[in-house]
């Protein structure tokens, strides 16, 4: 693991750029809190050096899944099984996959995805370094922030749904970091609040 600290100028696309330059296709993780920046860091990457981005917020549970057994297991939280079955491990074999993404808005899954292997594969959100996923992955980046600075994030991004972060999404999140050790399997642990670290 290498822990990146301020004005060590780019260090994810450096990174990122010495791994394409010694592997004909790369698999990507960026894991972290809500509000780390994962999205964002991701798209940032995307737009240099283009490829795929997939999202996990694409396999949220179902209603049927979201049992007290589901929520249970560190990382349960996610369809971790789907995407690995229908995603991941297609990619990793170099297939052409195609999926339905989760749409938590209408409840129901939305129009069918289709996904061509390419040199760079980015996986972002959390739980995307979920230890059933790990093996697929060539870099696995945890990015870090403030529990302060996360709240600013969320309740400047959406403040009717501060609360529900606060009391479900983050505890969840957080048992998930600390009993899956996240940080010590990433290779990069990165605190995008500093812009020379992307």
């Amino acid at each position: 693991m290498t822990t990146k600290p301020a004005g060590t100028g780019g260090v994810v696309s450096a990174h990122i750029e010495a791994l394409l330059a010694e592997r004909d296709h790369v698999l990507v993780a960026i894991d972290g809190p809500c509000a780390s920046g994962k999205t964002m860091l991701a798209a940032t990457v995307n737009k240099r050096f283009g490829g795929n981005v997939l999202h996990m917020d694409d396999f949220f549970l179902r209603p049927e899944q979201r049992t007290p057994e589901r929520f249970a297991q560190p990382g349960g939280n996610v369809d971790r099984e789907r995407f690995e079955t229908e995603v991941l491990a297609p990619l990793f074999a170099g297939k052409t996959v195609q999926y339905r993404p989760w749409d938590c808005h209408s409840g129901d899954f939305a129009v069918s995805r289709t996904v061509e292997p390419a040199r760079l594969t980015i996986v972002e959100g959390s739980y995307s370094m979920h230890p059933d996923l790990r093996g697929y992955y060539d870099c696995m980046i945890c990015l870090a922030i403030t529990p302060a600075e996360q709240l600013r994030r969320l309740e400047q991004r959406n403040p009717r749904m501060l609360r529900r972060f606060v009391d479900e999404w983050i505890p969840l999140e957080n048992r998930y970091f600390e009993e899956t050790g996240t940080e010590s399997a990433a290779d990069m642990i990165v605190d995008t609040a500093l812009p020379d670290n992307v």
